[in-house]
């Protein structure tokens, strides 16, 4: 049987986990764990980030600055498509609430 194409669909009315800072829905993984997609919402706030992972990120709504080590700011708004690659380090700060799609790969 061949494997069938999956469709994600993102509900802009995801429920929100009130007592959280962050909220996190996994729309899919495969079944090794290397690939994943999901939703992801915070509340303003930011935290430094070492990523372990490539991560496509397309925001839905807020917005977001990611610094990295060097000091270079990017700032991202719903609409904005952007990739933080395997290895990368910096500050993530959620500067409005923000609601996220991301695609997560952990392979090699």
């Amino acid at each position: 049987m061949k494997p069938a194409v999956k469709t994600v669909r993102f509900d802009r009315d995801t429920r929100i986990d009130p007592a959280s800072r962050t909220t996190t829905a996994e729309f899919y993984g495969d079944a090794s764990g290397a690939f994943k997609t999901g939703f992801w919402a915070a509340q303003p706030g930011q935290a430094a980030i070492d990523y372990g992972y490539d991560e496509l990120c397309v925001i839905i709504a807020g917005l977001v600055r990611v610094t990295d080590s060097a000091g270079h700011v990017e700032t991202y708004r719903a609409g904005d498509t952007f990739l933080i690659p395997k290895g990368f380090k910096g500050v993530w700060e959620t500067v409005e609430p923000v609601r996220k799609f991301y695609a997560v790969y952990k392979g090699r």
